[in-house]
């Protein structure tokens, strides 16, 4: 009887593990949506428009009213006034997600410059010579891979010097003000 209850348990258990071990893997792909400046762009656009429907429906709403009171027919009354919207909190609402869709785009751009740069500064990876017949075709000769590393060195010290210099000048200014 235990066995069989134990039986049970596990088979409980096994149906339930799936289940468990989706939802973590589906969250995962939520907050990588999340992250992927493209998705999110993709997501906030229907949002834009229809945050711009609303800015569009407020301000004729907002200007019929106006042009009501300009003419007569009604009177500017708090309570007349109540059944307006505002037109500055619908507004604010649609930069608000212009600028989340500039960050989107300017953070997308930013990560192809990145990744354009990596592709550029070291395409390919050196052959392992245990396997010469698994050679690549795009991959760098080690001669190539030497002088690409060496002009990396030399970059790297050419900033390393140019910081040292700005840190001196930088530094003697500061005790030319102080003296």
């Amino acid at each position: 009887m235990a066995s069989q209850q134990m039986n049970t348990n596990n088979a409980q258990m096994g149906v339930q593990q799936p289940a468990v071990l989706q939802q973590p893997q589906a969250q995962q792909l939520s907050q990588q949506q999340d992250f992927d400046p493209v998705h999110r762009f993709k997501m906030l656009i229907p949002l834009l428009k229809d945050s711009l429907q609303n800015v569009m429906t407020i301000a004729s709403l907002n200007f019929g009213h106006n042009t009501a009171i300009d003419n007569g027919l009604r009177t500017s009354e708090k309570g007349n006034d109540a059944a307006v919207q505002r037109f500055d909190k619908s507004l604010e609402e649609f930069y608000a997600l212009c600028d989340q869709l500039e960050l989107c785009l300017r953070l997308a751009h930013e990560c192809l410059s990145q990744s354009i740069d990596s592709t550029k500064h070291s395409p390919n990876l050196v052959p392992t010579a245990t396997k010469p017949d698994t050679v690549q075709t795009e991959s760098l000769s080690y001669s190539q891979y030497l002088s690409m590393i060496k002009s990396q060195i030399s970059c790297a010290k050419d900033i390393h010097n140019a910081l040292l210099e700005c840190s001196k000048k930088i530094a003697g200014k500061g005790q030319g003000a102080c003296n």
